[in-house]
């Protein structure tokens, strides 16, 4: 085995790239980077009742959105099932495996004898002996792999532990259906040893796979990689996690306005965690991440605890960096194709000028579109419910003040200059300033909260914050 560490995602392509699906993806190509390894790809799309180009290509979009990048081209399970007959064909003539001849109502009679006995059903290894020759006329044999009977089977698991199984549990599996069709527990481990795979981490609900897997590894005299089984994800509630706990697609968090490396923070927490340290830049992670530090126990997944990191992550970020992830998330968002539509170059730059405003009131994109309506409003403008009871009978009166002392705002228009000729009006009429700011908040933006009044005038410019507060003078 190499000394590079060589990782795999290897997602099935029957629905999108779930979250739990995500979070594998992260520990693996963590891990990889961490290490200096690489990641690699693998689409497991030998059900092919259930496998569909649509689903293959948006776990693909998924993985590329989260920036989990893979190395090399991504590999199809399906198109290697040559490979792996020849495989299972090599292990019988080592001895390793054989043919078996039963028809499903023998299998079912096998089966029903020992729940009759109170026994699992297990396939009872009568062709393991037998001679091929007294195989019946016509019929294709399907291969079984000979496991051991006595002893047990030991799993070294990085989370997990040492896990032993009786051998006396795991019976003569079938490694290739009488079809001529590799099965999943077979072609798995064809390809992560033809791929090099050095490290498996998967979720621990293919605990018992590893050790089959470690039979059919033995036979061949391969090596075992080294095996991470890491723990699922569940809802709040504890329950294994479904659809109503957030068990959705990737694209869905991505139209919900998350930032992916808000995203990968959270899921790197579900399971691992680093000292106290709740928020992770990309970089940290590589650097902090190792496989062994996962915990056993399954972690719980909140969107409440998602939303108040993602809002962290957007605080933090570069206002260029957010106006670019911004922008080109805007078609998934919710009320963003319309914001998207209008968005010409004097809109990016007042935009660009309110997000530092925005940001601090925003958790999510989606958020952020909002609190952005504003910006885009046609005049004269909708006020709210909560805004129209700022403008008031004399909320009017202070609002037309308010119009004259910034109409006479000399030189040049910003927030430091239309804050002086607000603060001067204020303290003249004995006004507190917030009955000042609060009605013209309201009446610049038709809401009754906002990034800083003054940032909205300097960001709306002179003649629309003048033509704005007029509109709810007259």
């Amino acid at each position: 085995m190499s000394d590079k560490v060589v990782t795999r995602f290897a997602p099935s392509p029957t629905g999108y790239l779930h979250i739990g699906g995500a979070r594998t993806a992260l520990f693996n190509w963590l891990y990889a980077r961490h290490t200096g390894g690489t990641m690699l790809l693998r689409i497991e799309d030998t059900d092919r009742e259930r496998s569909t180009e649509a689903a293959t290509a948006a776990i693909l979009d998924g993985l590329t959105w989260l920036g989990l990048s893979w190395d090399g081209e991504a590999v199809s399970q399906f198109e290697r099932a040559p490979r792996h007959r020849e495989v299972a064909v090599d292990l019988v003539r080592l001895g390793k495996a054989y043919y078996s001849y039963e028809t499903p109502a023998e299998l079912e009679a096998m089966r029903e004898a020992a729940r009759a006995k109170g026994l699992p059903p297990r396939y009872n290894g009568q062709w393991r002996d037998r001679d091929p020759s007294e195989a019946p006329p016509g019929i294709k044999g399907a291969i079984r792999i000979k496991a051991p009977a006595e002893g047990e089977t030991v799993v070294h698991d990085r989370v997990q532990g040492e896990v032993r199984f009786p051998n006396k549990d795991l019976d003569d599996f079938i490694i290739l259906r009488s079809d001529g069709n590799p099965t999943y527990m077979h072609a798995v481990v064809v390809d992560d040893h033809d791929m090099g795979v050095t490290h498996i981490i998967r979720g621990d609900d293919h605990l018992t796979n590893a050790a089959r897997q470690t039979v059919i590894y033995n036979a061949m005299g391969w090596d075992v990689p080294s095996m991470s089984h890491i723990p699922l994800i569940h809802g709040a509630d504890g329950a294994k996690l479904s659809k109503r706990h957030g068990a959705l697609g990737v694209e869905a968090y991505r139209s919900m306005g998350y930032l992916p490396e808000a995203l990968l923070n959270y899921l790197a927490r579900l399971g691992w965690s680093h000292g106290d340290d709740e928020v992770m830049s990309i970089k940290d992670m590589i650097g902090w991440f190792d496989i062994g530090d996962v915990n056993k126990g399954a972690a719980r997944f909140d969107f409440a605890k998602l939303e108040a990191l993602n809002g962290v992550h957007m605080r933090k970020m570069d206002d260029h960096a957010l106006f670019d992830i911004f922008v080109a998330t805007l078609p998934y968002l919710e009320g963003g194709p319309a914001l998207a539509a209008r968005l010409d170059d004097k809109k990016k730059a007042q935009l660009l000028a309110a997000l530092p405003g925005l940001k601090e009131r925003a958790k999510t994109l989606v958020e952020l579109v909002d609190g952005a309506g504003f910006l885009f409003a046609e005049r004269p403008l909708p006020v709210d419910e909560k805004a129209a009871a700022l403008l008031s009978g004399e909320a009017r009166a202070v609002l037309r003040g308010a119009h004259a002392a910034l109409t006479a705002v000399p030189g040049d228009w910003t927030a430091a200059a239309a804050e002086a000729a607000i603060r001067e009006f204020a303290q003249a009429g004995g006004h507190k300033l917030g009955a000042v700011a609060q009605p013209l908040r309201a009446a610049l933006t038709g809401r009754s909260t906002s990034p800083g009044v003054f940032d909205v005038l300097a960001v709306l410019g002179r003649e629309e914050s003048l033509a704005r507060i007029a509109d709810q003078i007259d």
